[in-house]
């Protein structure tokens, strides 16, 4: 009687154990789904590697908060092992991003939606600040832009200064005749000495051409019109997302400085990354404040990826989705 009692004890006893175990690999496995499916904002919370990543930047303006993160300490304040590398045209820079030599890019919606097509895996992950001008030349007479009409214009094909060229020439209703000079001093040259009769340029190359006596037409600022933007690889967004979290902590806190600063107590560290000396003045005069990094329109990306159709340079229209991860620069 008393060996049945024991075994029928010893068997309830065994059976608690298996139930709360099992309890216990279900919490488990729950909790496991629940880190899963966390939303990456939560994951992006992570350290930063301290491992170097390699952005390439061109001399614009865009770079400027980027720069003066590396040279003010804000990258090494949040941990973060920036290197920088400066391209002086966008074709140089796809080189090495085929290359696999960068980790980021400053580029454009195009540029992001050809990369994905040519199998090279990279999200945007913020804007940046930029204002491409329209100008003309010196002697051309041309001084609105309907005058550009059937005229030379220089750019970089297939890259934004074409969309924003394009986009103007829609709205007045006009054609006009591309003249590709890939170098910022050969385009300025070709300008300043009539060769052609317009160009697209950004800041402060633009403001320069216009003190030698180019005639300002327009300003993608004043139009409305953005679609630069910065991109990591998917290894990096995958591997390292801290890091790319305090990229952009560091980033804001740069825009803040350079907000709060006058320009001439941190140009000269510009003319280190290919800057020209007519830089401060530039700053100076601009009457906005910069903007933190923030996400790229999608009404601009769609109507960029359309046109990026159109030219061939893409076959498929990549979704908004697809091309683009915000969530580094989510409060």
């Amino acid at each position: 009687m008393k060996k049945g009692l024991l075994a029928s004890l010893l068997l309830i006893f065994l059976l608690l154990i298996s139930a709360c175990g099992n309890g216990s690999e279900d919490k488990t496995a729950e909790k496991a789904k629940e880190t899963q499916d966390k939303p990456k904002t939560e994951a992006n919370a992570g350290t930063p590697s301290g491992e170097e990543m390699t952005i390439g930047v061109l001399p614009a303006e865009s770079a400027i908060p980027i720069i003066l993160a590396k040279e003010q300490g804000f990258f090494e304040e949040e941990g973060v092992n920036v290197s920088i590398k400066s391209f002086s045209s966008p074709n140089d820079r796809n080189v090495a991003v085929q290359a696999k030599e960068l980790d980021a890019a400053i580029g454009d919606v195009m540029t992001e939606a050809t990369f994905k097509e040519n199998g090279i895996d990279m999200k945007i992950t913020s804007d940046i600040s930029e204002d491409f001008k329209i100008l003309s030349s010196p002697d051309s007479g041309i001084t609105e832009m309907s005058g550009l009409s059937g005229k030379k214009v220089s750019l970089v094909p297939n890259f934004i200064l074409e969309y924003i060229m394009d986009e103007f020439a829609k709205k007045d209703n006009f054609d006009y005749e591309i003249v590709e000079i890939p170098s910022f001093s050969g385009r300025a040259e070709a300008l300043l000495s009539n060769q052609i009769d317009g160009v697209v340029f950004t800041e402060p190359q633009a403001g320069m051409l216009v003190k030698q006596g180019a005639h300002l037409l327009g300003s993608s600022k004043e139009a409305g019109i953005k679609g630069g933007t910065i991109q990591f690889t998917d290894e990096m967004i995958d591997s390292k997302p801290g890091d790319i979290k305090a990229f952009y902590t560091a980033y804001n806190k740069a825009v803040d400085y350079m907000n709060e600063t006058e320009a001439a107590e941190y140009s000269d560290i510009l003319s280190k990354y290919q800057f020209p000396e007519q830089m401060s003045a530039y700053l100076s005069s601009m009457k906005d404040d910069f903007a933190h990094a923030g996400k790229i329109d999608k009404q601009q990306f769609d109507n960029i990826i359309k046109w990026t159709k159109e030219k061939g340079q893409i076959k498929k229209d990549y979704s908004y989705e697809e091309l683009t991860d915000f969530s580094f620069i989510e409060e």
